[in-house]
């Protein structure tokens, strides 16, 4: 089926402009002023309306073990619940087991998406083991699309690697042309401080944030990029978090080094004093790194107007409050780490973000599109409004008054960590492949029709 969508606004990462959008099939066809009304078999009117590429999470976790239990939306509700928020592709993470390979896990994440994800999803791959033959699995997974590898500086004994193994990684990609993507955190050190509060009798939820300081999250930054650039090869921070870490990125990239970094709603509009919410409820934001004390946040806003950050993610990782998060309710080192919010990306960043103006509307289709799709392998298939992109769009009204709250969300857990916020500007309809997906409300999609993407490996630094 044809379709073409008039009298709307085209907004781009570059421009803003009214055009028409002539979809064929899968793909965009044309985008110009005037294509006649008679070009296809049905019309939409977008009138009042802004046309921007579907958003671009790159930074999810669903059907996750983790603490003994599985995070709460699987490929199914995850991705319905992208979709009601704007975001038409993730990039979720394969977990190699030690001792296997990486294919092994490739395979395990390709059936929990199979015949479940209701958008186009990727995947990246996290390393904990690079035995005998690990260098060449990265090479493999390359070949099959994986063109991402995230490792831990944190978490002893369950994901984190030492320097060697990163170095070793990073090294790979020079010739394979993946991304490594970093979970910069002294695990180490954060460890002996854990452990020193808990032998105090600390065990309530505020201190997961007192025992993982800033510090600890600016030196591994710091200790990521330089080891990166021993490599000769590019490195992506994941959701960071503080100003300490910030600057180590921004002083990377003064230098010309090909350092990237993200940050996610959560750091740009939560600090850690929702941690100390009464009758447990603090564990509700319990998810790493840790929320920060509210000094960051205008900091990390800062950082994503002026370029040292690049992209904002969710770090989607939902535990629901009744049943999972309590099994660290004598222990704050018990409960799941993770928090949802892969529905409420647009919102929040378009309302607290281009409507406060800190950013451009410009600026915003950037951060949660564009680039996101350009550093992982997918642009301009995906994350541009182009002849012979995917249609991928959202009609967002900036005049829609919204409410979020776990009474409406369709995300698959029983709170949300931004009850009550008050936004402008809302998704009316999704476009995922040339298919209306969401409508007033309503999703018209099939569960399973979202596909696999094969990413291609450039090593990310062509988005400098």
């Amino acid at each position: 089926m044809s379709t073409l969508i008039r009298n709307g606004t085209v907004v781009t990462a570059e421009s803003t402009f009214p055009a028409d959008i002539l979809v064929e099939g899968e793909k965009i066809k044309e985008v110009r002023l005037g294509i006649p009304t008679g070009a296809a078999d049905r019309t939409i009117d977008a009138t009042g309306l802004l046309l921007m590429p579907g958003g671009v999470d790159a930074h999810t976790h669903l059907d996750m073990p983790f603490g003994g239990t599985t995070s709460s939306d699987d490929f199914e509700t995850g991705t319905r619940a992208a979709a009601f928020g704007g975001t038409t592709t993730i990039v979720d993470f394969a977990i190699q087991a030690r001792g296997t390979r990486m294919r092994d896990a490739l395979d395990t994440w390709w059936k929990k998406a199979e015949g479940k994800a209701c958008v186009d999803f990727g995947l990246h791959m996290i390393v904990t083991d690079l035995g005998v033959a690990g260098l060449e699995d990265m090479d493999d997974l390359v070949n099959e699309g994986v063109a991402s590898f995230k490792l831990f500086m944190a978490y002893p004994n369950v994901l984190m690697v030492d320097d060697a193994t990163i170095f070793r990684a990073l090294k790979r990609t020079a010739k394979n042309g993946a991304l490594i993507c970093m979970h910069a955190e002294n695990g180490s050190v954060i460890d002996v401080i854990v452990q020193q509060a808990l032998a105090e009798g600390k065990t309530a939820p505020i201190y997961h944030g007192l025992t993982r300081p800033t510090t600890a999250e600016a030196e591994a930054v710091n200790r990521s990029i330089a080891m990166a650039e021993m490599a000769g090869v590019p490195v992506y921070i994941v959701h960071l978090s503080s100003e300490d870490a910030l600057n180590k990125v921004r002083e990377a990239r003064d230098r010309g080094l090909p350092a990237f970094a993200e940050t996610c709603p959560q750091y740009l509009l939560l600090s850690i004093e929702e941690m100390e919410r009464p009758n447990f409820e603090g564990a509700k934001y319990v998810f790493t790194p840790p929320l920060r004390e509210k000094k960051n946040l205008g900091k990390l806003w800062d950082g994503l107007k002026h370029d040292h950050l690049q992209v904002v993610s969710t770090d989607h990782c939902p535990f629901c409050f009744e049943d999972q998060k309590v099994l660290g309710k004598d222990d704050f080192t018990k409960i799941p780490n993770g928090g949802p919010g892969i529905e409420n990306r647009l919102q929040l960043i378009y309302h607290h973000g281009v409507n406060e103006g800190k950013l451009s509307i410009n600026r915003f289709v950037e951060l949660v599109s564009t680039t996101p799709a350009r550093i992982f392998g997918m642009y301009p298939r995906k994350g541009a409004i182009a002849a012979g992109s995917d249609a991928d769009i959202v009609f967002w009204d900036p005049q829609a008054d919204y409410t979020i709250s776990a009474k409406t969300h369709h995300m698959r857990v029983d709170y949300s960590m931004f009850e009550g916020f008050r936004v402008k500007g809302n998704v009316s309809k999704v476009m995922s492949r040339g298919e209306v997906v969401v409508d007033g409300g309503n999703f018209l999609g099939k569960v399973g029709r979202g596909r696999y993407l094969k990413r291609a490996a450039r090593g990310g630094a062509w988005a400098s």
